[in-house]
């Protein structure tokens, strides 16, 4: 039997801005029986201001990377969507790219444009 490491809080950060300038709390919307782990690519809905999955084929704000998840939020017990504080780095901050979590339908394609909207927030994504 095999057992495989899931990502440690803040493991994906390379470098960050003093304090914590670089992170901000947040109300995460998480879907029931699902995990979201640090790293995790995280978009703004436009109705809500709520943070979900970053999803590009979305059309209610899930389309535009806008931060990156923290620690770990657990909603693996749940029966329905539920809303978690949570904490992001959603500005001034480098991460790496080996250590981003998706949300299972986002493809390269979908990877490069989350980069650019990260970018715009001064969020670099590094090799």
């Amino acid at each position: 039997m095999s057992l495989t490491e899931k990502q440690y809080t803040g493991e994906f950060i390379q470098s960050e801005a003093p304090g914590s300038l670089s992170r901000s709390n947040v109300t995460v919307t998480v879907a029931a029986a699902t995990v979201l782990y640090p790293g995790m690519v995280l978009a703004k809905l436009s109705s809500s201001g709520k943070y979900v999955p970053y999803d590009n084929a979305g059309t209610d704000g899930s389309e535009a990377a806008r931060a990156v998840l923290y620690a770990k939020i657990d909603n693996e017990e749940g029966v329905s969507p539920a809303d978690f504080a949570g904490v992001v780095i959603d500005c001034l901050a480098e991460v790496r790219k080996a250590d981003l979590q998706w949300d299972a339908g986002v493809d390269a394609g979908g990877k490069t444009a989350a980069y650019a909207d990260l970018a715009a927030y001064f969020i670099k994504a590094r090799d």
